[in-house]
């Protein structure tokens, strides 16, 4: 049975591997893909929203994203959303759906996006670090010395495993955003 303690330790580090996931899916590729605008804010209803909730999203080809509004009388207001994202890309409406054509990735911007999947990862890295240290602070309360020194070598075991999975999502980012 695993120790509360590891367990706690397991469930936020899988929420900073998800977050950091979810992160990398926002990053533009120069490929076609429903994460990079699905965490757009659009102001509809006289509410935000997120654009996956107002409008569904497809892939048409690789450098062209459809979004299609359940209703037409929020286009407008999608098109402005995707316009303030600051996501690189020019909405182009053609009063039923909205396209977004892709552009080509110049090796400036695949440098300048390699910076950013390292900063992400590091900042998972030192978010897990945090996780680690609160995780070690309970164990230290720990009387029986024998289970303290197994529970912190379970805690290490548990830390490298997590350390592996957030390279291992660098490295899948980088060549995915260094491939032409």
């Amino acid at each position: 049975m695993t120790d509360p303690r590891i367990a706690t330790f397991h469930c936020e580090a899988e929420k900073v591997l998800h977050f950091l996931q979810t992160e990398f899916g926002k990053l533009q590729t120069g490929r076609a893909n429903a994460a990079l605008v699905e965490h757009i804010d659009v102001d509809a209803y006289d509410q935000r929203m997120s654009l996956k909730a107002v409008a569904g999203i497809s892939v048409q080809d690789a450098r062209t994203i459809v979004i299609q509004p359940w209703d037409r009388s929020v286009l407008q207001a999608i098109e402005k959303a995707i316009q303030q994202s600051n996501i690189g890309v020019n909405p182009m409406n053609d009063g039923n759906v909205i396209r977004l054509n892709l552009p080509s990735m110049t090796e400036e911007r695949r440098k300048e996006l390699q910076k950013i999947v390292h900063k992400l990862a590091e900042e998972a890295r030192i978010s897990l670090r945090q996780i680690r240290q609160r995780a070690h602070d309970h164990i230290k309360d720990e009387k029986n010395e024998t289970l303290k020194g197994s529970l912190t070598a379970e805690l290490q075991k548990e830390v490298d495993a997590m350390n592996t999975k957030i390279d291992e999502l660098r490295k899948k980012k980088e060549e995915e955003v260094m491939k032409i």
